[in-house]
């Protein structure tokens, strides 16, 4: 078949949220993030990573997710931001916009917002010319609470 001749990198879990688990809070990662339960609050990846998220059909986020690389066939009430790959499964359901690099989307799925092309260059939040803050990379260390090497 055209275009799935181009081999995929095996994702490997080191983190899951259960189906029976609900968190209240902002979750960041680093390498493989399951979730197949609730979590209200925002998930992200480590800056400058290849991590990966997936979202079980049972799997629902109210935030915002930032990530590499997203497989979602559940459900994310909030803006999705990927530097790499969206996936959308026939049961995904994405109430907000989406911005991606590389998107593969399965009939079913639903975009309630916009769909906005990135290069994987292109910095995470748009500019708005409002100033403020510096041009530097955020120290990714405190992101997971660990002194850099």
């Amino acid at each position: 078949m055209v275009g799935r001749s181009r081999k995929r990198k095996k994702m490997v879990i080191e983190s899951l949220v259960g189906s029976q688990t609900a968190i209240t809070g902002n979750i960041g990662f680093l390498g493989g993030l399951h979730i197949d339960g609730y979590v209200k609050g925002d998930v992200e990846a480590e800056p400058g990573t290849d991590s990966m998220l997936s979202i079980s059909e049972g799997g629902t986020v109210e935030g915002n997710v930032k990530v590499p690389s997203v497989l979602l066939k559940g459900t994310v009430k909030g803006d999705v931001t990927t530097t790499s790959r969206v996936e959308l499964g026939p049961t995904a359901k994405v109430i907000g916009n989406v911005y991606y690099n590389l998107i593969e989307m399965a009939i079913g799925a639903e975009i309630n917002g916009k769909l906005i092309h990135r290069e994987p260059d292109a910095p995470a939040v748009a500019d708005d010319g409002a100033g403020g803050g510096d041009d530097s990379e955020p120290d990714p260390a405190p992101f997971l609470g660990r002194q850099p090497s």
